[in-house]
């Protein structure tokens, strides 16, 4: 059995169209977005801050740096988890999000826990 890695941190996304909130005729498309941490690692971690990159179809890239998720900078002992809904618009109905969060451990240690890409698209409405 391999050894658990002592600074771990699983990110997994769901996403969603927010069409009540975007204007497709003005080219705004809102997505909103839940993300599960979840500490997989052997030592307490703290989410300090965050780092985005947002891309849509026309490759137009926006980067969003900031402290904590939603004004928080959670805690996770081992097997913790945090969940968060937050939201983000894009000029074109189809994009992608990626990036990371910055952690410090319990012990001073800080890394980097990656934020795997995912797909902002709007669902295809049959007629």
């Amino acid at each position: 059995m391999a050894a658990q890695k002592k600074y771990a941190i699983t990110v997994s996304v769901r996403t969603q169209f927010v069409p009540q909130q975007s204007d497709e005729a003005g080219s705004r498309f809102v997505f909103a977005y839940t993300i599960t941490i979840h500490n997989t690692g052997n030592v307490p971690a703290q989410l300090v801050s965050r780092h985005w990159i947002i891309t849509d179809a026309r490759n137009q890239v926006q980067e969003v740096r900031g402290l904590g998720v939603v004004g928080a900078q959670p805690l996770l002992k081992p097997g913790e988890s945090f969940e968060y809904t937050s939201g983000t618009a894009i000029a074109t109905a189809v994009g992608t999000m990626r990036g990371s969060y910055q952690m410090v451990a319990e012990d001073g240690t800080q890394f980097e826990a990656p934020i795997p890409e995912f797909a902002l698209a709007v669902p295809r409405v049959l007629h």
